[in-house]
């Protein structure tokens, strides 16, 4: 072949040839961009297999060669801060890229859920502070949403850093921008804040391969592996797991092969369960529903095959045809639609069940009837717009959830919107998040696993910081369980069992109402004070004293203080059967000393409801995080 291309061009014609692989660099690096101060500089890629890739940042050179898969990485020194630009060039055969101002400073990355994604102009006196957040020394980079079943270099649309301005801040996280400002004031040096979140996410989904597998189980992440290849194979798979959640919940109830043991009713409209007056779900639209269609098709139809297409099912749905699993899709806003073989129809009725779960206010079918059809494999569409039934199913708990799922699943953000950062040097993390795993028993575990897998990439000094959850749902009036506080719980026991992390704690600035409260200023103040080096409260010990318990705090400055109160609120004395009951407290210093009542006490805890009201600062009004601890001495 190469005789012939040299050939063609002896004799002056145009001779084909193989494209090299064109020269890319990873997806973090693009104009005003920020590199982290004092770490080696790695600029990660690819190019032609084996090719010899040479590099200048500013007046720096370093050279390398792709390995076999055309991959790259080359190192420059680390950089003191600086403002002053530096340009980025690199070269490999024949081709070039440039990126332009460049800065060197602190880079930050924030993710989490829908509270780290609440966006500047939305937050308090938002537009007010949109429109003077020009800075060039400070730098966003807003990733896009989107999930992979395998890592990806790319993210899911091209996106390039921006500086600090009306234009770039209005749509990006408050609670970073907030951060990121502090840090530029207080540290005077470039900042570089990575924007990668999604609403309603548990922390699964963020994890990397590693973290994953530890967690899932090597099973999991080869049926995750199975679905990017095969989605049919992949739901066929995991539908047992399903089927036995279901039939242990409704008493060995099967109605995907057994429809008729459900008591049906008419779906009164297309539309969410909240707008069907006159039944259950008008008033109660969480848990999970049946749907229920019968579709006659002639021999001609089935042998062709199809494709089910069920409009957008809020939240999740497992959906069956002639009693085959053909679909399990998480996702208030994604159009299912399932591909049908030949061998899962037949001429004549077919029964599709469809079961819906909703976790949160409306659900149910959420797009316009229109969009409800079976298309025959040789084109023909029947309409579903009409003809469906429901009935509530007698199930309590929510369904298991598949690795591929997108709130839920095993690494899909991770595998689209933090693998394409590469392992490029960060100063640290912020995390918001756990309003979607307050039931989840293995919580730490699993941020445990991500804190690792973020330091495994971005480096071993990654300093994290943690938003404790705020305040949200009912007051209580006497001492309740809460699964909020218990979450709170563990994310200062995260923090506390890291030695480079902090907690900013967000317990008393929540709305009981709103679980997306708009005061995201003090969050990202919070998180600053922790990450810029200095003491944020932290309970330390609790110790019985005759019939009083004394709690200690480290990180107070100027002591604690009650607020319009002579006590401290919010705490309670626990026996070791786990009977609670509410304490008098008074601040002494750094230290709270709660009344025993006389009563046994085994543990302590404080601000332990869904929505506390507490009343325990320090000078700086940074507050008691929420905690439980064990009572020792005596």
């Amino acid at each position: 072949m190469i005789r012939l291309a040299f050939t063609g061009l002896a004799l002056g014609f145009a001779a084909p040839a193989l494209a090299a692989p064109a020269l890319d660099l990873g997806a973090v690096w693009s104009d005003h961009a920020v590199i982290q101060r004092d770490r080696p500089v790695l600029v990660e890629g690819r190019a032609a297999p084996n090719a010899v890739v040479s590099a200048t940042l500013g007046t720096e050179r370093a050279e390398g060669k792709a390995d076999a898969a055309g991959d790259f990485t080359l190192r420059f020194a680390a950089r003191p801060a600086s403002a002053d630009p530096v340009d980025l060039a690199v070269t490999s055969g024949g081709q070039s890229l440039r990126v332009s101002d460049l800065a060197v400073g602190d880079v930050w990355l924030c993710s989490g859920q829908s509270n780290m994604e609440f966006p500047l102009a939305h937050a308090l006196n938002g537009g007010m502070e949109v429109a003077r957040s020009g800075d060039p020394g400070l730098r966003l980079l807003q990733v896009p949403k989107a999930m992979a079943y395998l890592p990806e270099r790319a993210f899911g649309k091209p996106t390039r850093w921006a500086v600090a301005g009306p234009d770039s801040t209005a749509d990006f996280s408050a609670v970073c921008y907030f951060m990121a400002r502090e840090l530029r004031r207080a540290r005077g040096v470039p900042i570089g804040a990575i924007h990668a979140s999604w609403g309603g996410s548990k922390v699964t989904p963020w994890l990397d391969p590693q973290a994953g597998a530890a967690i899932g189980g090597a099973s999991d992440m080869a049926l995750l592996g199975l679905f990017a290849k095969d989605r049919l194979a992949a739901v066929a798979q995991f539908a047992p797991r399903w089927q036995a959640w279901y039939a242990g919940e409704a008493g060995g109830s099967a109605p995907w092969t057994r429809p008729d043991d459900l008591p049906w009713q008419p779906v009164p409209a297309i539309s969410g369960w909240l707008a069907w007056t006159g039944t259950p779900l008008a008033a109660k639209a969480t848990g999970t529903v049946w749907l229920r269609r019968q579709v006659t098709l002639t021999a001609e139809h089935a042998r062709a095959g199809a494709t089910l297409m069920l409009g957008v099912l809020d939240d999740m749905d497992m959906t069956f045809v002639n009693g085959h699993a053909v679909g399990n899709t998480f996702g208030w806003d994604e159009e299912r639609a399932y591909k049908l073989p030949p061998a899962f129809l037949r001429a004549g009725v077919n029964e599709v069940m469809v079961a819906v779960t909703n976790t949160y206010a409306d659900g149910g079918m959420a797009s316009a009837a229109d969009r409800l059809a079976l298309v025959t494999g040789n084109g023909q569409r029947l309409p579903l717009a009409t003809g469906w039934r429901y009935a509530i199913a007698p199930v309590r708990s929510y369904p298991p959830r598949p690795p591929w799922d997108a709130n839920a699943g095993i690494g899909l953000m991770h595998n689209r919107m933090i693998a394409p950062l590469g392992h490029f040097a960060m100063d640290g993390a912020a995390w918001y998040q756990g309003e979607s795993d307050v039931d989840t028993p293995d919580y730490a575990r699993r941020m445990k696993a991500l804190i690792a897998g973020w330091r495994a990439r971005f480096g071993p000094a990654l300093k994290v910081g943690i938003v404790q959850l705020a305040n949200y749902g009912p007051a209580a009036d006497k001492p309740v369980s809460s699964d909020w506080a218990r979450t709170r719980d563990v994310q200062r026991r995260i923090v506390a069992e890291d030695g480079n992390a902090v907690l900013a704690s967000a317990i008393d600035i929540g709305e009981p109402t709103d679980i997306h409260p708009a005061n995201k200023l003090l969050v990202g103040q919070r998180l600053a004070v922790g990450v810029l080096g200095k003491p944020v409260p932290m309970p330390l010990a609790a110790r019985r004293e005759g019939n009083a318990v004394r709690v200690t705090f480290g990180g107070i400055e100027g002591g604690l203080h009650a607020l319009s109160s002579a006590q401290a609120i919010g705490f309670e004395l626990c026996d070791a059967g786990g009977a609670c009951r509410f304490a008098p407290a008074r601040v002494d210093g750094d230290a709270v000393v709660i009344d025993g009542n006389g009563g046994p006490i085994a543990k302590v805890r404080y601000g332990w409801a869904d929505s506390p009201v507490v009343n325990l600062f320090d000078a700086r009004g940074l507050p008691v995080p929420g905690f439980e601890l064990d009572v020792v001495g005596e």
